[in-house]
């Protein structure tokens, strides 16, 4: 039995309604946790740590109308992460378009950038994608170097949230905060001097007054999509002003 076997085998019908709801019934689900899907999986995964990415599987899984077998893709590029290279970056740019939701991008931007942290030359692919009309390109660029810490490419960071500013698009917004709550535990300065418009040419805004009273909790969590276009809107009309 392969694996897409035995995860049809261990479908749940009870459970997938609820997670296909979840998702605003964007796709259907076979109703596995994710506890249950890294233990179906576990084997699997292991059989296939030595050799060259297997991108047939990747792109069969992307092919299977259930949302498991998109997340057991991206399970398996994260093992397979070491080997990646600027040459797979378009077969991941497919990934991110297609069949496209929080959900799997999330996960595909951290691969993308592990790739960008290895090979600074994908970078400028990033800042292009930071403009591109697909926002879920967009999305992965402005959060591609989450959880990076001190390895932030500040410079890069600024820029791709500069050409988000001013949106109305909730997950472009939702974007943008999380970028900011993840760096900031890191650099709360670097966040605040940003919001406030420091060295930036960003103006003040009621996320920027927020920052600015050295009361960092505001990046304790993600920062609401309306604070953001509040903050894009002080920006576009200052340089416009």
């Amino acid at each position: 039995m392969d694996i897409f076997e035995i995860f049809r085998k261990a479908a749940n019908p009870e459970r997938a309604a609820p997670m296909s709801a979840y998702m605003r019934e964007q796709f259907p689900f076979l109703g596995i946790s994710t506890a249950e899907r890294k233990r179906l999986s576990g084997d699997f995964l292991k059989s296939k740590r030595r050799g060259p990415v297997d991108w047939g599987f990747v792109f069969r899984c992307w092919e299977q109308p259930e949302r498991e077998f998109q997340y057991l893709a991206i399970d398996y590029l994260e093992k397979a992460a070491p080997a990646l290279t600027p040459r797979d970056v378009p077969k991941l740019r497919e990934l991110i378009v297609t069949k496209s939701w929080w959900d799997t991008v999330d996960g595909l931007d951290k691969i993308v950038g592990g790739i960008a942290l290895r090979y600074p030359e994908v970078n400028e692919t990033l800042l292009a994608w930071s403009t591109d009309e697909n926002i879920w390109l967009r999305r992965a660029a402005i959060d591609h170097q989450r959880h990076r810490k001190d390895k932030t490419d500040t410079a890069l960071l600024e820029k791709i949230l500069v050409n988000n500013l001013g949106q109305t698009e909730f997950f472009i917004n939702k974007a943008i905060g999380w970028a900011l709550r993840d760096y900031s535990k890191t650099n709360p300065d670097w966040c605040a001097r940003l919001s406030t418009g420091t060295g930036s040419g960003w103006r003040r805004s009621a996320l920027g007054r927020r920052a600015s009273t050295s009361d960092l909790s505001l990046f304790k969590r993600p920062i609401a999509p309306r604070k953001v276009l509040l903050l894009g809107q002080a920006k576009l009309k200052g340089a416009h002003g």
